[in-house]
């Protein structure tokens, strides 16, 4: 401006101030213009719409895993958002998000967790303002949103590179990558100014974008005392009820904070049974294991699929027999300790495997709508039965049978999984024989024997009546 900056330009400029003067005053505070390209700022976020109220509690979660590149033809957001119904119906309150964020390009095989930049949107999905739509969208059919978040490292062509004492280095001061990960840099969690600079970034997103938590991947790599401090700032963010998913097994994991651990041993014992003839009473031992640490309130987040295994392993049609064996691990999986996860194309029985970087895949859902009502029937007895969200676990497995109790109060509920593809004979305790019990998918009267005959891969729930 300088000498050019005139007397009309001053009281133009005098006007235009006391008009912003009075906008503040007006509203409390100064309004936060979003922008679908915003960056990092050093001014805190201020919260975009209203904190969502139906986040359910952490014991009545039943989690779906959206892979966003595979989930629908035009692979971004809005494809999401056309299945929000279906997610819903199928029993489902909280959608859990792959990253969102954009991926690096230096040394990079196109992987969703090598993290370009913690606080922008991947174009390829689309934009600030379609996630928001996916997330109000879910929010207002009663559903809760976590966003996939990547502590542990970040691309090589994330703007945090330029600070290198923010990363761990070898002896001659070289950036390394972790666990032989060549295409991510590791974090170095002893520098304070990259931890409040992360958690700053996860608590950007559950403002800017009203979410409702986050599944944080490779959880076991940071240090619990960074988890903590996370952990512990997100929850004092006001009005919140957040759900926070840690993908490790550390017995710490619930000291530091997070609602729920990933139930990695329980999936290795079901896939040892169904592939080894392993004895189902090993679940036993994986209970106590998973559960070390844990509160009342605290669960292990059970699968028989997500997008890792899918790929590596196999689909749980490869994995667990087929579609009957498939769903009488799941019984297992969703009913025994935990809360049921699905992985995208799971309630379908969709038999190809959603290989990485997931370009390449796409989910049929025209597919077996009997399986869908299936998984549904399944889930809405989750859904209506607090003795087997909350209940008290007794176990009777046998070598082939999976078989529990789950207790609440008065409500009973027996539990019967043949994890076999065959016939199997399954004896009852003697006290069982002497109550009175229904179905409880069809609420008809089931009398039972000392010796039931179960037939391959199949399943029976009973309430006591």
């Amino acid at each position: 401006m300088g000498k050019n900056f005139n007397k009309s330009g001053i009281k133009a400029f005098n006007i235009l101030a006391l008009l912003m003067l009075m906008l503040v005053n007006c509203s409390g505070k100064t309004n936060f213009i979003s922008s679908d390209n915003h960056n990092s700022s050093d001014k805190d976020t201020v919260q975009y719409g209203s904190p969502f109220r139906g986040v359910p509690d952490a014991r009545d979660a039943v989690i779906y895993q959206v892979n966003i590149r595979c989930f629908s033809s035009a692979r971004d957001f809005q494809g999401v958002i056309l299945r929000l119904d279906s997610i819903k119906n199928l029993g489902v309150n909280v959608i859990y998000l792959m990253p969102v964020y954009p991926v690096g390009t230096v040394k990079s095989v196109n992987s969703p967790y090598c993290v370009k930049d913690y606080k922008s949107v991947n174009p390829e999905f689309g934009s600030l303002t379609d996630l928001r739509a996916l997330i109000d969208g879910a929010h207002n059919k009663g559903m809760a949103v976590i966003l996939d978040w990547v502590a542990n490292h970040t691309s090589w062509d994330n703007p945090w590179i330029n600070n290198v004492s923010w990363y761990k280095q070898d002896i001659a001061g070289n950036i390394v990558s972790p666990n032989g990960w060549n295409d991510v840099a590791q974090l170095n969690f002893d520098n304070t100014a990259m931890r409040n600079a992360m958690i700053k970034a996860m608590k950007y997103w559950v403002l800017t974008a009203n979410c409702d938590g986050f599944r944080c991947d490779y959880a076991d790599g940071p240090p619990a005392d960074f988890w903590k401090q996370a952990i512990d700032t997100l929850r004092n963010i006001p009005s919140r009820q957040l759900l926070i998913l840690a993908e490790g097994s550390r017995a710490d994991h619930f000291a530091s904070g997070f609602n729920y651990t990933f139930g990695f041993r329980f999936y290795d014992m079901t896939k040892n049974i169904f592939k080894n003839n392993g004895s189902v009473s090993g679940y036993d031992n994986i209970n106590e294991i998973e559960y070390a640490g844990a509160n009342e309130s605290n669960r292990v987040v059970r699968y028989i699929t997500n997008h890792d295994v899918n790929g590596s392993d196999g689909t749980p049609l490869d994995l667990f027999g087929g579609k009957t064996g498939s769903l009488a691990a799941f019984v297992a999986a969703a009913y025994m300790k935990g809360v049921p996860m699905i992985y995208n194309g799971q309630e379908v029985g969709y038999p190809v495997r959603l290989t990485f970087p997931f370009t390449n895949s796409l989910i049929d859902w025209s597919l077996n709508p009997q399986m869908v009502t299936e998984y549904k029937r399944i889930l809405s007895l989750f859904n209506s039965s607090l003795a087997i969200r909350r209940g008290t676990l007794n176990t009777f497995n046998s070598n082939d049978v999976c078989a529990f109790t789950k207790i609440y109060g008065s409500e009973v509920v027996l539990v019967i999984s043949n994890l076999r593809n065959a016939t199997v004979s399954f004896v009852l305790p003697d006290s069982f024989i002497s109550s009175r019990w229904i179905d409880a998918f069809t609420g008809t009267s089931v009398s039972l024997k000392t010796q039931i005959s179960l037939s391959p891969y199949s399943y029976l729930i009973l309430k006591k009546n």
